[in-house]
């Protein structure tokens, strides 16, 4: 038996993950220089057809949380917030009824068939392990191995090591399809270090460089030299490119789509049927139709 994710990729640390009727949402963000066009932004368009919307935010750094996510319209479509538990008092989120707020070691059910589970962060906030229709995917949010090996001194980069390491052990006990986890070059040399630690020691099944500031040949690099035996990766670059991930029980099938196959998606989904009224009985006064018509 199969099951089918499709990844999106927005920018930066920013994905969406539908699987059958619930989309997932993560750490959207816009940019900062407005590297998401306005045609390849989230829109309530988006959420169209989905039984179950989850948005989940990490942190409240800047390139984490785009305030935009909180003016969707939660009354309108089913959508429900998940925020870090120190969001709380962030003023954009504190008047948001309904939303969960969690912190390390807390899990929850959304409806009857999505747990959330949040794991550590080394920087800020949480990471997120969602088992949705059951596939496993995990956002790492700014879980990753900050070591700084240019500049920071020996004490730091073992004491960054082992909170690394500490964080990281509870997950690898834990089944995963999908991993969307930091490759950030900021970091100089080694800057690699936890994406590689964490393929070895929880083995996703599929893993999707994020974080990586920009610079689209980071991604592209890893995914060439990244994947092992149990891993595969793959790098999403662009804002709105997708992916349809199948997984069957030892195999794993992607298709990401080509720009060409989303604008003809894009166009059918825009195209309006249009009937002539010619095609009907011109002397019938009783001839009716609720299609669009040209005139």
């Amino acid at each position: 038996m199969s099951a089918v994710a499709t990844v999106t990729f927005f920018h930066h640390a920013g994905l969406m993950a539908a699987v059958e009727d619930t989309l997932l949402i993560f750490d959207y963000w816009q940019g900062e220089n407005g590297e998401v066009s306005e045609e390849n932004r989230i829109t309530e368009k988006d959420f169209e057809g989905y039984k179950q919307i989850i948005v989940f935010v990490s942190n409240d750094d800047d390139d984490h949380f785009d305030p935009a996510v909180c003016g969707w319209d939660a009354n309108q479509y089913p959508i429900t917030y998940v925020f870090a538990a120190d969001m709380r008092k962030n003023p954009a989120v504190e008047e948001m009824r309904d939303s969960i707020f969690m912190e390390e070691g807390d899990n929850v059910w959304v409806g009857d068939d999505t747990k959330i589970d949040a794991f550590a962060s080394t920087h800020k906030g949480v990471s997120f392990y969602v088992t949705v229709h059951g596939l496993h995917i995990f956002h790492a949010g700014t879980l990753n191995l900050w070591h700084w090996r240019d500049e920071s001194t020996l004490r730091e980069i073992v004491q960054a090591e082992e909170d690394f390491y500490a964080a990281v052990a509870p997950i690898t006990r834990l089944p995963m399809d999908i991993a969307m986890f930091p490759v950030d070059p900021r970091m100089g040399g080694m800057y690699d270090a936890g994406a590689n630690h964490f393929v070895m020691a929880v083995k996703p099944r599929l893993f999707i460089p994020m974080h990586w500031q920009n610079r689209t040949e980071v991604a592209v690099s890893y995914a060439r030299q990244g994947h092992t035996d149990y891993t595969e990766v793959l790098a999403l670059t662009r804002p709105r490119q997708r992916a349809e991930v199948t997984f069957g029980e030892n195999t794993i099938r992607i298709h990401v789509f080509t720009l060409k196959e989303m604008q003809q998606e894009k166009a059918r989904q825009s195209a309006v049927p249009e009937v002539k009224l010619d095609t009907y009985e011109k002397d019938d006064p009783f001839t009716d139709t609720d299609l669009p018509v040209t005139m």
